[in-house]
């Protein structure tokens, strides 16, 4: 026996399907239900009723079977009654038992099969109508697709969004915002939802979405995307659907070819001889079908409802062979809704889309705005203006290094509608957002100069594209493939600076390395990605050029013969491109004024004489490299102002070098020095000197004799006392001396106007050696500044000085170069 729950599972199983099935399929249902009716009927009767009974009889020589009565008199023909002679009085009588013995003997001897068992086949043959029909809703390779889309739908017809989205679309085709609920009553009848309080509202057509539906619709966006790649790659369905109409066909033929014929046996009269003389006086028998003419009745009805049946069986088989049922297409929807981009379907999800528009077309409508890209972004951007407002945003909002207001925004769904509303913004960053989208209020942002695409592939209005084309001056963008870059960078006119990160120069797809020389105001132009050989559309197509940038992150770069074509290049920055020399083609740049070859390979720089043949350079920047010496016609840089060698091998720095005399910043950090030459006297102009990380263990006189220096960093070095000719530095604002082997500090230091306790870098104790009066002085103002250097670096530290920033003289540039090591 089926317990209540099950009953009750089985009951909900069925009404879940019921919209998959259409109208042919509702029909032979109810045509099931009423012949199983018919076969219960008849099974009852039988039950209840008493099927045959019997009475003797006497065989004429016809074989006609006559009964007689209780006189012995023939009772089935009067007119032969004379030529029969009386039975003897009493030897008609039979007892109850015999014949009710006489009766199931005759029942099962003389009665046709179909009399016996009409209501059976009829049960029998309608639940295998039933079970072939429903055959498709239990089978394992169809049944979890069918509950899966099943839920789904119903989810799709309860999410307030799919009444929001048609709501939108009625308002948009009419002009006017509507006015009423878009909830059908065959959707009202299927959705547990509050139809009726879904209303627009305002110029926005609805309320805002709360959160947890918000998300909930989200779900069912990722649900619908699943179950379409899981629906559509077979058509297991269609076969099967197929096949169970055909077999119910066949099934149909069958059953109609022999049920009129046994019908006819369902007999009222049957004869019947009993061969048991034993046990009464009588062979034949005359019996009567008390079930005959209701049973013929109800064959002829179920005969009736087979035709009927086998109509809709004929229909749907018609109706499968002249459709394409496993192509769906969305057009009406697409031409009808602002969602044109809704595609279309195959295979089961086409199948079981077809069959759902028997049920009720306005489900595949509501289904199709969870197909639609367009509808997802919506629901995405309303769920990402709710989640950040203005408020929030504003929060988000710093002052970048720069002095720039600037908001960076990282792993959203998309760009809030309320950045647009800071006006005052500068810089925009946007970083790990799968679909930003530039609307036309970016025209609000007046300030708006620079943005960031960190893999985060824009898409741009075109009224956007217009104010960016007219105010945007700096674009940063990386991509792991170039496909993902946007095209309309290449409409920016006034676009100044580029910075490229990633694999944005494939050999593969050169198309938007080609593009760059639309871009006619670019000046700075900042590659980091690796290639083997220098683009010749960089060189030869982009005069405009005023600073290149090449970071090959450590492969080499070896063909850099066309840049000798770029006249006009002022900074050439060509760092861990794995360099065994300087190229030569530098050579031929008149009008260079920064060189940078850092994190290179370079052993040797003899060809540091060549650049004299470059009477603007005045930035040297060889850090980070494998150099052993420094050549002696070093001197013949006349123009050079600042040399960075730090991060090398050098030894010995030669006499020459300070020929230079117009050079101010000099970095020797990081290198093998054992001494300062006297030579450095002859730097007049010399304001921040690092030869911090040496093995130096003096200091020469003539050091000293450097009245303009500034930043003097010594740390990390084998010194053993500081001269007291130290005082004479009267400009000193920075003072490195930690990681030496001092044990005491020279009281001239009271004699550096300009050194502040903040610019004294020195250990604790060595403090204590200065005399009380000068002691206090150079007392350390805070802990946290002093955190700050050994979190950060002495570098970083210093950088954000302003004291040292502002007597350098040449800006946060001259002062950053030096610190941020």
């Amino acid at each position: 026996m089926l317990s209540e729950g099950e009953l009750k599972d089985f009951a909900q199983g069925q009404s879940l399907y019921r919209v998959l099935q259409p109208w042919w399929d509702v029909f032979s249902h109810y045509l099931s239900i009423v012949m199983f009716s018919i076969g219960t009927l008849g099974g009852t009767l039988q039950v209840t009723l008493r099927k045959i009974v019997c009475v003797p009889c006497q065989m004429t020589s016809d074989d006609f079977c006559v009964v007689f009565n209780h006189r012995g008199t023939t009772l089935r023909n009067a007119t032969t009654e004379a030529s029969f002679p009386l039975l003897p009085k009493g030897l008609y009588k039979l007892d109850l038992q015999q014949y009710a013995y006489v009766d199931a003997v005759c029942y099962e001897k003389q009665l046709h099969w179909f009399a016996k068992f009409f209501p059976y086949v009829v049960m029998l043959e309608t639940l295998a109508l039933v079970i072939i029909s429903n055959l498709w809703f239990k089978y394992p390779s169809t049944s979890s697709r069918l509950m899966h889309f099943v839920s789904i739908l119903h989810k799709c017809c309860d999410s307030p969004w799919t009444t929001r989205a048609l709501s939108e679309t009625v308002a948009e085709q009419g002009g006017a915002q509507p006015s009423m609920s878009m909830c059908s009553p065959a959707l009202q009848a299927s959705s547990t939802s509050d139809c009726s309080s879904r209303r627009p509202m305002g110029t926005e057509f609805l309320s805002v979405l709360d959160k947890k539906e918000g998300e909930q619709a989200k779900a069912i966006f990722e649900k619908v995307k699943k179950l379409k790649v899981h629906v559509e790659d077979k058509d297991i369905i269609y076969h099967l659907y197929m096949r169970q109409i055909v077999t119910k066909i066949v099934f149909l033929l069958f059953t109609l070819a022999y049920i009129p014929y046994a019908a006819s046996h369902i007999l009222f009269d049957v004869d019947c001889v009993v061969d048991s003389q034993a046990l009464m006086p009588f062979q034949p028998f005359h019996c009567v079908h008390s079930l005959a003419t209701i049973f013929w009745l109800l064959s002829l009805v179920y005969t009736v409802l087979m035709v009927i049946y086998s109509v809709t069986c004929f229909y749907s088989f018609w109706w499968m062979m002249r459709n394409s049922l496993r192509e769906y297409s969305f057009d009406s929807v697409r031409e009808e809704s602002s969602f044109s981009d809704i595609p279309d379907v195959k295979n089961d999800f086409a199948f079981i889309l077809h069959l759902l528009d028997q049920y009720n077309p306005l489900f595949s409508k509501r289904f199709a705005v969870f197909l639609s890209e367009v509808s997802e972004k919506k629901l995405r951007q309303l769920n990402l203006n709710y989640m950040w407002p203005l408020e929030k945003l504003t929060q988000k909002v710093m002052r970048n290094a720069q002095d720039q207001i600037e908001l960076h925004l990282m792993l959203l769904s998309g760009i809030p509608e309320a950045v647009f509303d800071i006006r005052e913004l500068e810089v925009l960053k946007l970083q790990l957002i799968p679909d930003p989208r530039l609307t036309q209020k970016l025209t609000q942002l007046g300030n708006l100069r620079e943005i960031w695409l960190d893999h985060s592939p824009a898409t741009v209005d075109l009224m956007a594209l217009g104010f960016l084309s007219e105010n945007l001056r700096i674009l940063r963008m990386k991509f792991t493939e170039v496909e993902q870059a946007p095209w309309w960078v290449f409409s920016l006119r006034n676009l100044t600076e580029l910075y490229l990160y990633g694999n944005m120069f494939n050999q593969d797809n050169t198309t938007f390395v080609n593009s760059l020389p639309k871009l006619k105001n670019l000046k700075v132009l900042f590659i980091k990605c690796t290639i083997t050989a220098m683009p010749k559309v960089i060189t030869n197509s982009i005069p405009s050029i005023q600073k290149l940038s090449v970071d090959n992150e450590g492969t080499q770069l070896s063909v850099l013969q066309s840049l000798k074509m770029m006249s006009q290049l002022t900074c050439l920055e060509l760092p861990n491109c794995d360099l065994q020399r300087i190229p030569s083609p530098i050579f031929s740049l008149k009008n260079l004024q920064e060189i940078d070859l850092k994190g290179n390979n370079l052993k040797t720089i003899e060809e540091i004489i060549s650049f004299q043949h470059l009477p603007k350079l005045s930035v040297l920047k060889l850090k980070y490299n494998s150099i052993t010496y420094i050549p002696v016609h070093v001197g013949v840089l006349g123009n050079l102002e600042q040399l960075h060698l730090g991060h090398n091998l050098i030894s010995c720095t030669p006499p020459q070098l300070f020929l230079c005399s117009r050079l101010y910043l000099l970095d020797l950090s990081h290198n093998k020095l054992s001494a300062i030459p006297i030579e450095i006297q002859e730097l007049k102009r010399l304001q921040l000197l690092n030869v911090s990380n040496n093995n130096i263990d003096h200091l020469p006189e003539g050091m000293f004799q450097c009245k303009t220096l500034q930043s003097l960093l010594l740390g990390h070095n084998n010194l053993s006392v500081v001269p007291h000719q130290v005082g004479e530095l009267t400009n000193l604002v920075v003072l490195d001396l930690r990681g030496n082997q001092l044990e005491s500090l020279p009281a001239e230091l009271a004699e550096c106007h300009s050194l502040m306790p903040s610019g004294l870098l020195v250990e604790e104790g060595l403090l204590n050696s200065l005399p009380p009066s000068v002691k206090e002085g150079f007392q350390r103002p805070d802990k946290e500044y002093l955190g700050k250097i050994e979190a950060e670096g002495v570098g970083n530290a210093l950088t954000c000085n302003p004291i040292i920033c502002n007597t350098a003289g040449h800006g946060d540039t001259a002062c950053s170069v030096i610190y941020s090591m």
